[in-house]
């Protein structure tokens, strides 16, 4: 069935919280004077249960607070996917991909609970997530479906690399805790890589073998 394209003209969004120098969102001052300044800044570093030096946990947090709002913007564009996708292959796509963001969500909130059970405040705000990320989000719009994992599979891979990092600083900083937590999250990512990489294999069963083959 061929598709019709047809444009839709978007509205122009007016945020009520609009900043009157034309900004989208409001400065963090701006939020400031709305809810009040915060009991503890994100900055604050309470003295943490679990035996670490301050030094350590000064030295970590900001690795993990990165790491976790990276994985942020790998679970909405996993979500985008899973909600995107279409075609023949449709609903094995569309649960593969359900199952990668909700497996990459786990592993957020350990992370982000470690943060805190460091003594630190992870980053919440989506908009700072992004800043922070070392995978950037997709421009609005669908891909084709090969596309779409192929920017899935090179998230992975900068999340990978970024796993590792973070297993080398834990255990030289002597944390096996945290060590421990990034290692599980790594081996899962691996995982979601590998058999993201099998979807775009260049064997399928769609055109099938060639008479030569």
């Amino acid at each position: 069935m061929k598709t019709k394209e047809r444009k839709i003209e978007r509205p122009t969004y007016h945020n009520k919280h609009m900043t009157s120098n034309g900004e989208a969102l409001p400065s963090e001052d701006e939020r400031n004077e709305r809810f009040g300044k915060p009991w503890r800044e994100q900055s604050f570093i309470e003295e943490n249960p679990v035996g670490l030096s301050d030094e350590v946990v000064a030295e970590l947090i900001p690795v993990l607070d990165e790491i976790q709002s990276t994985m942020w913007v790998i679970y909405h564009q996993y979500q985008k996917h899973h909600w995107l996708v279409e075609g023949p292959q449709y609903h094995d796509l569309h649960v593969f991909l359900e199952e990668n963001y909700t497996g990459v969500h786990k592993y957020i909130d350990s992370i982000a609970e470690r943060i805190t059970a460091l003594g630190g405040i992870p980053t919440s705000d989506p908009v700072n997530h992004a800043k922070l990320s070392q995978v950037q989000h997709e421009p609005e719009g669908t891909y084709r479906i090969r596309k779409m994992l192929e920017h899935d599979r090179a998230a992975e891979g900068t999340l990978a690399e970024m796993l590792r990092k973070g297993i080398d600083k834990a255990l030289e900083l002597g944390d096996h805790g945290t060590k421990r937590i990034l290692e599980k999250a790594l081996t899962r990512c691996e995982d979601r890589a590998h058999h993201v990489d099998h979807y775009l294999g260049e064997d399928t069963l769609e055109f099938g073998l060639s008479e030569k083959e």
